[in-house]
């Protein structure tokens, strides 16, 4: 047995982890979240384990990244030199942490993508985001590939995450609905929900804080005490409820009139078969969104989503009947020469009055609303309780993060062409119109 240096110090610092810390320090997938609700004691758990990490494995490199240094300073670096002093040396200019054993913690900030273009080609054996919400999903994958190394220790990311933020749809998609594109293994990815109430000590030591939580309204409750994905901060469209909006395919009448929407661009096709019945009502009953689509293989796909469902009419945006320069031909006439592709007119795509004519449509008035989607649709969905206000326009959703849009505006159009058809009918079941089309070059 060896015996213990008698010229070694022994550092004892305080605290005591609880269960969901615990299960936090425990995990070994590559990508771990914890958090969810407010006060569930993420930044101490980050830091200990980040610290932990270092002791264990000498020499390996550590990253740890917030949206801004001076959040980086104030949360983690001053707690830290005050819990491990001496240990711990911590050189301003280089905008890192040392350690005796040469493991190291850089500090690093990303508020843009211009911040994080910084950190490509580096290597990191241990990546750590604070606030991942408050990053983009390209931030994310810029990290994501940082994390590399030769040495013998384990390559992993810890992430701490809230309900909200620009960030929010990629991590409830990775982390809670375990919604996984391409490549992305399931088994890489772990989330560990935490709520204040399952820290004992900040509720001991704060209990206003508590109070304060549980004060809040009801949305914001939902988010940040009780830790719900579906609603939070900032949320377009805070009147999208899955129990009030979202229904059985079965539930879906039969006798409705079919007309599609679709929004195209090469990074996303998004297309939805829609249904109309006699009182104006509209359903959403099936949705295709898939990446990389050429325009002669998008007017493919949405024919195969429209066959054996008789679509009176296709309402795309405006920008497919421009030519293009290229080849002479709009992107309106390579769809509409696909067989089986039902008839395109060009949608009106005023944003903010057509995002107040579909909040009509959710709005329930004391009744059902008079819109209602599959549960089928589930990429719809997410997007709408994803898509967030723009900053500079309150009545216009924010383009970003750009992957939830999508569905969205393929709703908006669809919803504005059956209000343009029957806004100034009486009785709008008499007449299912379909929409003329304000360009010239069609082909029908």
């Amino acid at each position: 047995m060896t015996k213990p240096d008698a010229n070694r110090r022994i550092l004892r610092v305080s605290g005591v982890p609880n269960p969901r810390q615990k299960a936090f320090f425990a995990s070994r997938a590559r990508y771990t979240a914890y958090g969810g609700a407010r006060g569930g004691g993420k930044s101490w758990a980050l830091r200990r384990k980040l610290v932990t990490l270092c002791l264990n494995y000498p020499g390996i490199r550590c990253l740890l990244v917030r949206r801004s240094y001076a959040e980086l300073k104030s949360n983690h670096v001053r707690p830290i030199l005050q819990e491990y002093g001496e240990l711990v040396r911590y050189r301003e200019g280089e905008k890192c942490l040392f350690f005796p054993n040469e493991s190291s913690i850089a500090l690093g900030y990303c508020s843009s993508n211009r911040d994080v273009l910084r950190y490509q080609g580096q290597e990191y054996d241990i990546i750590a985001i604070d606030e991942a919400t408050q990053l983009s999903e390209y931030q994310f994958s810029i990290f994501k590939a940082c994390l590399r190394g030769v040495g013998d220790c384990p390559r992993r990311m810890y992430l701490t995450c809230n309900p909200g933020g620009i960030g929010h749809a990629w991590v409830k998609r990775l982390f809670v609905d375990r919604a996984f594109h391409g490549d992305e293994n399931p088994n890489d990815y772990l989330f560990v929900s935490a709520r204040v109430y399952d820290n004992p000590v900040l509720m001991e030591a704060d209990p206003d804080y508590v109070r304060q939580l549980e004060s809040l309204p009801p949305k914001l409750k939902d988010a940040w005490l009780h830790g719900r994905w579906d609603v939070f901060e900032g949320q377009f469209f805070p009147e999208f409820q899955e129990t009030l909006h979202v229904c059985a395919p079965s539930e879906i009448p039969k006798n409705l009139r079919f007309f599609a929407a679709l929004d195209y661009g090469f990074d996303m096709l998004a297309v939805l078969l829609l249904g109309a019945d006699r009182n104006g009502n509209l359903y959403v009953l099936k949705e295709l969104c898939r990446p990389g689509l050429t325009l002669r293989e998008a007017g493919e796909a949405v024919s195969a989503l429209c066959r054996g469902a008789r679509v009176e009419y296709l309402t795309a945006s405006p920008d497919l009947w421009n030519r293009r320069q290229d080849t002479g031909r709009s992107g309106f006439e390579v769809m509409q020469a696909v067989p089986g592709m039902p008839p395109m007119t060009a949608a009106d795509n005023r944003r903010v009055p057509g995002w107040r004519i579909l909040r009509e449509f959710l709005n329930p008035n004391g009744g059902a609303p008079k819109l209602r989607i599959s549960s089928q649709c589930a990429n719809l969905i997410s997007s709408l309780q994803a898509l967030l206000c723009s900053a500079e326009h309150p009545e216009d959703a924010s383009s970003e993060p750009h992957a939830v849009t999508h569905s969205p505006e393929a709703l908006r159009y669809g919803v504005m062409s059956r209000f343009a058809a029957y806004a100034e009918e009486d009785q709008p079941d008499r007449n299912f119109r379909i929409p003329h089309t304000r360009h010239k070059n069609t082909l029908f």
